[in-house]
């Protein structure tokens, strides 16, 4: 099975491309907290921030849906964003 950290990672490096292609640091933002909740699950792994029984984790019935809320909070918002502008770029090129 994947780990929780690669999977992390993954996201991450799909947003940084997207920061990348589309600019918008909404993007980076996101991808730096992807960051960081793969060194977090790193750290749970090494069982540097639980004394021993990791097993049970309940921080991640709160970190999985903040996570992934505020991932498509930010792809529906930008993409919002990016048919409004082209809404907006053809009604000014009707006019002309």
């Amino acid at each position: 099975m994947v780990e929780a950290s690669v999977i992390a990672v993954l996201v991450a490096t799909v947003l940084l491309m997207l920061w990348r292609w589309l600019g918008s640091r909404r993007w980076l933002v996101l991808a730096l907290v992807w960051l960081v909740y793969a060194i977090y699950e790193v750290l749970m792994a090494k069982r540097v921030l639980c004394s021993g029984e990791c097993n049970i984790r309940v921080d991640l019935l709160l970190l999985y849906p903040l996570l992934l809320g505020d991932t498509l909070w930010v792809a529906v918002s930008e993409a919002r964003r990016a048919l409004k502008r082209r809404r907006e770029m053809s009604h000014d090129g009707a006019r002309h």
